[in-house]
């Protein structure tokens, strides 16, 4: 079978590249770029192109009998027009956009991936554009799939009632966490935290993108009514300025705890597990989330995670979480006091923690992609 792929969002970062030269992935370029290093690791009878608009990063899977690249360099509009233009002359069986767009006009049949329909529920966090091309070109797209894979049940219950679109053309497809070797992340001590971050004290920890759909200011206020009875704790806030930021860093000094709180932009994958393995309790106290990875890699170093009863959060959290309603300040607070300070509740949730994460594999999610790419093509066409 020849199998096609968009791996535009694997290759091209929205947030720059790290010092190592990498890009710096987020939401669905780090889900497409692990689907296609597993799908090169576990696939060895299909034949795949991945179509891509510049020359594949060192860390992308090397090529080989049945993996090949093709550079596209279209400056403007890259999948509607060079990809399109391309594929138009191509054999394929199934064509998979690991994102939102599909290539237009092309005669066989494709997948595509949506992580979840914020810009439906929040459609304020959103530029006029972009939700310009959900409303067409994404319109488009969710029509002329045959498949549409998603990462929870809980976006894939909004698809189909956004869309109204039968349920049979949605599948989920659980996302996976990195697997890492302890040479790689050697984890800091916090006498080392402290003394590259400064960070010096037990500390709550968050990550995640800077917007308000992460809901960071209602956690800021809550940290804030419980300092008055722990004094020397901080709240650690991991993660790069998205959009609608600026609420969120005057929120310190508005609930005038601006010496609690530390905003740490930048953190490599090399080090992030450290904060997670130091951190008293991981929260994440989000509004809507396609799945939340963060919440599996907290379990996966043995901090236990507060986070939000809503949306997919739910699915990845299990029954090892402690869940707040995220509107609700004092919720949020009591149950990270109760964390805090219920050492029986810790341990179960640490030992709980350590075998909801197992659970999520990006090999089994690949696996899982294959089998609806293999589905969707039917049976294997002539063009071999």
């Amino acid at each position: 079978m020849f199998i096609g792929i968009n791996g535009y969002e694997a290759v091209v970062p929205r947030f720059g590249f790290d010092k190592n030269n990498l890009p710096v992935r987020v939401g669905s370029g780090e889900v497409a770029f692990w689907w296609l290093k597993y799908l090169s690791k576990i696939d060895m009878n299909n034949s795949y192109t991945i179509y891509l608009p510049t020359e594949p990063t060192p860390d992308m899977p090397k090529e080989s009998s049945n993996w090949k690249y093709k550079i596209i360099r279209s400056k403007r509009l890259w999948t509607i027009l060079g990809l399109t233009r391309v594929l138009r002359g191509e054999k394929l069986d199934v064509f998979f956009s690991p994102t939102h767009y599909a290539p237009l006009f092309v005669k066989f049949p494709q997948v595509i991936t949506i992580l979840d329909v914020s810009y439906k529920r929040y459609p304020k966090l959103f530029t006029k554009l972009d939700l310009l091309r959900f409303e067409t070109w994404g319109k488009y797209s969710i029509k002329i799939a045959s498949k549409i894979i998603t990462i929870s049940n809980s976006s894939k219950d909004d698809i189909i009632k956004e869309y109204g679109i039968p349920e049979a053309k949605v599948e989920v497809v659980y996302p996976g966490i990195k697997q890492v070797s302890s040479s790689k992340y050697e984890v800091l001590s916090m006498k080392q935290l402290k003394q590259k971050y400064g960070i010096d004290s037990p500390f709550i920890l968050f990550v995640g993108t800077l917007q308000p759909r992460k809901n960071v200011k209602r956690l800021i206020e809550a940290f804030s009514n419980l300092v008055s009875s722990m004094n020397d704790l901080k709240l650690v806030i991991v993660g790069r300025k998205g959009w609608q930021y600026r609420d969120i860093l005057e929120a310190p000094k508005k609930f005038n705890i601006e010496d609690k709180v530390k905003f740490i932009e930048t953190v490599t994958d090399e080090e992030l597990p450290s904060f997670y393995k130091n951190a008293e309790v991981f929260v994440l106290p989000s509004l809507y989330e396609g799945f939340g990875l963060p919440i599996l890699e907290s379990m996966r170093y043995g901090c236990p995670v507060v986070t939000s009863n809503v949306s997919s959060l739910p699915e990845a959290g299990g029954d090892a979480a402690l869940y707040v309603d995220p509107n609700n300040v004092a919720d949020i607070a009591e149950k990270l006091e109760k964390v805090l300070t219920d050492d029986k509740l810790r341990d179960k949730m640490i030992e709980k923690g350590n075998e909801q994460y197992k659970k999520f594999t990006w090999e089994k999610s690949a696996k899982k992609v294959l089998q609806v790419l293999e589905e969707t093509a039917g049976p294997v066409s002539s063009i071999k």
